[in-house]
């Protein structure tokens, strides 16, 4: 078999494919084989009438017109191999010689994965949250602990945020009782915003004694509510002594306190800034793309994506109608929902592998059987199995493509320039990743006995590759 490349218009290629006569004859000899499992013919059983049989009794055109529907699609793969092809999406598929007769000629004419020339990915700057605690985030954490062994005191003055406010509600439409909105002697605590903005806005300045009356827009129509304040509390906090530190948590003295609380603050930051250099990257890598993503490709992320969905949600034991159902979608809402971070995770799949080209990043054999182990313990299988696998369904391609990928990335995070909100350098060495240990820690129940409550976790969105 022989085969020629030419580029086309339009992120194409052309690949013109001869396979000679006597090579198709093997292809022929495959069909009338597979022609006579299929066919009864008597005097024979299934699968043994011999091919000079069945071409008298079907014709010689049968067994040529099964080989070209079955051996062209190997015949193009092959060449798609042998002339390191990438293509993207399914061929258009033109015979031009051998339909009745010879040597058999076609053409396969298929979209490819372009090949970026990415400008300026050496020299990108990238914006991280600052890793290093500050003061300020430590006492807020003290007061949070502060906060949990409070008092609280009846006072004679207005009410303020953070106070205390033991209030009778009653909510009520068109003069009946709202259920879930009346109660009697409930403590709230002014500013929390946990049951009503306008509650909140109707008790600031508020005193024992006062009725208030207010109307608020709820699902269902307007509601009237009625509110009776019967005390107002503020909370006064322990001072921050070495007894208090020794009561509150597992240290004897305020500065030990402190110092577990930063170590801890600092494994969440460093862990969010981790990640957000990591995001961060591959957003302004994507930045430098100036094409628009091939249809193909974004499709088959949208395709990846859905399918990603449906996994999960059979993994909590849902169904994808439930899925829409609870978030009011229709199905062309949720793909359609899918497509810009899908075109996203597209050009971060371009743009990583212009830098692997332009860097020269490739595997070696010793890379490729460490990154074959790794896969195989993930898969639970034995390397040599998975590395059988991978080949019978020509998939080390994407194996050694992934790597290169990786590596890619690498590269570019240790050469970013990194700067906190307010353009200062960052430490390099401050995003160096965690110890398992410290990983541990900083994920710890924080409402635990000898624990300070941890900051938030960041919400991670992760490009594609």
């Amino acid at each position: 078999m022989k085969a020629v490349v030419e580029p086309l218009e339009g992120n194409k290629v052309k690949l013109s494919i001869e396979v000679e006569e006597d090579e198709f004859e093997k292809a022929i000899d495959a069909a009338f084989r597979k022609i006579a499992r299929e066919v009864r013919i008597p005097g024979f059983r299934p699968g043994k009438a011999p091919r000079r049989i069945l071409e008298a009794r079907l014709g010689k055109e049968a067994g040529r017109t099964e080989a070209l529907r079955d051996a062209l699609p190997g015949y193009y793969s092959q060449a798609l191999r042998d002339h390191d092809v990438d293509a993207i999406a399914p061929p258009e598929i033109d015979i031009t010689a051998g339909e009745e007769s010879g040597a058999v000629a076609f053409d396969a004419v298929v979209e490819v994965r372009p090949q970026l020339k990415l400008a300026g990915y050496q020299g990108l700057r990238v914006e991280v949250p600052s890793p290093e605690v500050t003061d300020e985030e430590v006492d807020a954490q003290v007061d949070r602990l502060r906060s949990n062994f409070g008092e609280l005191k009846s006072v004679d003055r207005p009410a303020r945020d953070a106070d205390h406010l033991t209030i009778d509600l009653k909510g009520s439409r068109d003069g009946e009782e709202v259920a879930g909105l009346t109660t009697d002697d409930f403590l709230y605590e002014l500013g929390s915003g946990t049951v009503l903005p306008e509650l909140d806005e109707q008790l600031q300045g508020a005193k024992v004694g006062d009725i208030l009356a207010f109307d608020a827009d709820l699902p269902g129509g307007k509601v009237q509510f009625r509110v009776f304040v019967k005390d107002v509390k503020e909370k006064l906090l322990p001072e921050v002594t070495d007894e208090w530190a020794s009561e509150a948590s597992e240290f004897d003295t305020v500065e030990e306190l402190r110092s577990d609380i930063s170590k801890r603050i600092g494994m969440v930051k460093k862990v969010q800034s981790t990640i957000a250099l990591r995001n961060s990257t591959i957003d302004a890598l994507v930045e430098l793309v100036d094409i628009d993503p091939p249809a193909p490709l974004v499709d088959a992320e949208v395709q990846r994506r859905v399918h990603d969905l449906e996994h999960r949600l059979q993994a909590q034991n849902a169904t994808v109608g439930e899925y829409l159902e609870a978030t009011g979608q229709t199905p062309e809402q949720v793909v359609e929902s899918m497509r810009d971070g899908a075109a996203g995770a597209v050009k971060a799949d371009l743009a990583l592998r212009a830098v692997a080209e332009a860097e020269q990043i490739e595997p070696t054999d010793e890379d490729l059987d460490a990154e074959i182990a790794r896969l195989a313990e993930a898969y639970r299988v034995k390397p040599p199995e998975l590395r059988r696998n991978l080949d019978r369904a020509d998939q080390m391609p994407a194996v050694r493509s992934d790597w290169k990928k990786t590596r890619a990335l690498e590269w570019l995070l240790e050469r970013v320039e990194i700067v906190d909100p307010e353009g200062r350098p960052v430490d390099r060495a401050l995003l160096e990743p965690a110890s398992p240990e410290d990983l541990t820690a900083s994920a710890e129940n924080p409402e635990s006995e000898n624990q300070t409550e941890n900051p938030e976790q960041p919400e991670a969105e992760t490009a594609e590759q």
